[in-house]
């Protein structure tokens, strides 16, 4: 068996106020958006970062699901955007609207981290990629 990860789904109650964060704050494209205004998918490599309107769960497979919201806890998950350029990028989400959580700081392992939470209250990690020795 052979899988791998091809989509990440937020569960948003505006999509595209959601396209339109993630546009302004990461540079991301949107790649497909559905007439009604549901569904959206962003283009971030080689997994999908997608948003539905939070019915949709509900609607499509009968999966309830919490709501995000930023007046509450944020949800058990965060994404991790990858960055060459993470102090920079995480001053646009900020600008863009993202509430500051973390300001970037090199971590012992030598990655650079900061966190964000976006307009929904997800949390959103702005990293440089990971350095592995070969050895």
């Amino acid at each position: 068996m052979s899988v791998h990860l091809g989509y990440v789904f937020l569960f948003v109650p505006d999509v595209e106020a959601a396209v339109s964060f993630y546009e302004r704050a990461f540079g991301l494209n949107c790649r497909y958006r559905d007439e009604e205004g549901m569904f959206a998918e962003m283009e971030t490599g080689t997994t999908v970062l997608a948003f539905a309107e939070d019915g949709f769960a509900s609607q499509a497979n009968g999966v309830p699901h919490r709501p995000s919201r930023p007046e509450e806890a944020p949800p058990g998950v965060s994404l991790t955007l990858v960055s060459d350029s993470v102090s920079a990028d995480w001053d646009l989400a900020v600008d863009a609207g993202a509430e500051p959580v973390a300001a970037p700081a090199e971590k012992p392992w030598g990655q650079v981290v900061g966190y964000l939470r976006d307009p929904n209250g997800v949390i959103v990690e702005v990293a440089s990629a990971v350095e592995y020795d070969d050895a």
